[in-house]
């Protein structure tokens, strides 16, 4: 009795299985990686969510522990991306299988400084998320940016200089009327430790908002949260 082809099939199933885990994972984040190389694996998702953090109240939470790069006095940043990531309509790919290089070079990581404050931001953003946008990092970051330009961030949260309690509910009003063809099923609050934290939109590959029911249960249940002011500026 042949008992390899048995061997061969399973080993076979097993490592499309471990390729399949890698690929997705259900979700609650001398090639200079710009061109070429193989695609990942999880290029086949259903849409974006760009998310934008209340910087000011990152930094408030991590205290020490904050990146200084964005948290030293000097550094004004109210809204910034914290980062564009595919999603499935259920869960989200992270971390994908690719060839293109993980890293993320200075002249790169220079020109997102005015929206992602944060080198080390940056990186981690490319690797778990950019690496299964079927793109390579320099299409990823256009895109991001692209995302980005596309939001309006309403006047009245843009900046500000004392510390504010809000309603999520008003701010996400907000982000609607500021935010022609948005939908309050694809915009999310997120707030925590008594801080209003994120604000997330959900957009299409080619960027125009849409809804995302399922990040709704991760939505702010408060109906106050501080706002910090932005430091220094």
């Amino acid at each position: 009795m042949d008992v390899k082809k048995p061997r061969i099939a399973f080993a076979l199933v097993a490592a499309l299985l471990t390729l399949a885990a890698c690929s997705e994972q259900s979700g609650t984040d001398g090639n200079d990686g710009g061109a070429g190389g193989t695609l990942p694996l999880g290029s086949g998702f259903d849409y974006y969510v760009l998310a934008l953090s209340w910087s000011p109240s990152y930094c408030a939470v991590e205290g020490e522990d904050a990146n200084r790069q964005q948290c030293d006095s000097g550094r004004p940043y109210g809204f910034i991306v914290h980062g564009l990531w595919p999603q499935f309509e259920r869960g989200y790919p992270a971390n994908c299988p690719t060839d293109l290089s993980l890293d993320v070079p200075k002249e790169a990581l220079r020109k997102l400084y005015d929206i992602m404050p944060s080198a080390g931001l940056i990186r981690h953003q490319w690797k778990k998320h950019g690496t299964c946008s079927g793109l390579t990092r320099a299409d990823y970051f256009a895109t991001l940016r692209k995302a980005r330009e596309t939001v309006t961030i309403p006047a009245e949260f843009a900046r500000l200089d004392d510390y504010t309690t809000v309603d999520p509910d008003v701010l996400e009003r907000a982000f609607l009327a500021s935010n022609e063809g948005s939908d309050a099923a694809g915009i999310v609050v997120t707030c925590g430790k008594r801080y209003l934290r994120e604000v997330r939109l959900c957009m299409t590959k080619s960027l125009d908002f849409r809804t995302c029911p399922e990040l709704e249960r991760r939505a702010c249940s408060s109906d106050k949260a501080v706002m910090p002011p932005a430091r220094g500026g």
